[in-house]
């Protein structure tokens, strides 16, 4: 928009309509844009916010961005997954997703996990468990923030079958901010444990070892 007012009527008025009919073909299909002097002090009023390139209402006194989406991923880890020693954290490395906005693997680093935008994130985790000894085998899951463990967030499951399987799964929601990056981490009490994958049958596809989708839901 060059200007935020109705065009001043001028002595020509054909001129003048031309610019009032432009003038209102551009203020109905975008937002005023945010100013330094708007003020918040009633609610409700939608701007939009052209430093930070997302739009904005009024509450309580302070302009709230209005979340876009923001951001989404889906990661798999097709292959299966094993510890090479007992009681020892190994990150997850998934494949490079095919459904993912401004979430994606560290191009660095592949078990890192990066998010371009800051705010609030729903993650569901899944993992296929197995074993291949007919003892009690301890699993641990846990996320971890730029490389230190995220506290009380840590699954535990227990298996005991040879050749069983079993699958893990919780949804954590973890505050984040612009450029950190996650990674979902694991361990086992006995080597005999790992990640696993079931082969496609007759009558249904293939399981992968972890799946890891993600939401933004709150900036």
């Amino acid at each position: 928009m060059s200007f935020y007012g109705v065009p001043p009527i001028s002595a020509d008025l054909r001129v003048w309509a031309e610019k009032f009919s432009n003038w209102i073909q551009s203020t109905r299909s975008f937002l005023t844009h945010r100013r330094d002097y708007d003020s918040a002090a009633e609610d409700g009023v939608i701007l939009w916010d052209r430093t930070e390139a997302y739009p904005v209402v009024s509450k309580s006194d302070e302009f709230r961005q209005i979340v876009l989406e923001g951001g989404h991923a889906k990661f798999i880890r097709t292959t299966a997954q094993t510890a090479a020693a007992v009681n020892t954290a190994y990150s997850i490395t998934y494949d490079a997703p095919t459904n993912k906005y401004k979430i994606d693997r560290d191009s660095t680093n592949n078990e890192r996990i990066v998010f371009e935008e800051a705010g609030e994130y729903l993650l569901s985790f899944t993992a296929e468990i197995t074993a291949s000894a007919a003892a009690d085998i301890k699993f641990y899951f846990w996320p971890s923030k730029n490389g230190t463990n995220l506290a009380n967030l840590t699954m535990i499951k227990t298996i005991h079958n040879n050749g069983g399987v079993m699958l893990a799964s919780r949804a954590y929601l973890l505050e984040l901010a612009a450029n950190d990056y996650i990674e979902m981490k694991w361990a086992v009490d006995n080597t005999s444990g790992s990640l696993g994958v079931t082969a496609a049958t007759s009558f249904s596809p293939a399981s992968p070892s972890s799946t890891l989708a993600i939401t933004r839901i709150h900036a």
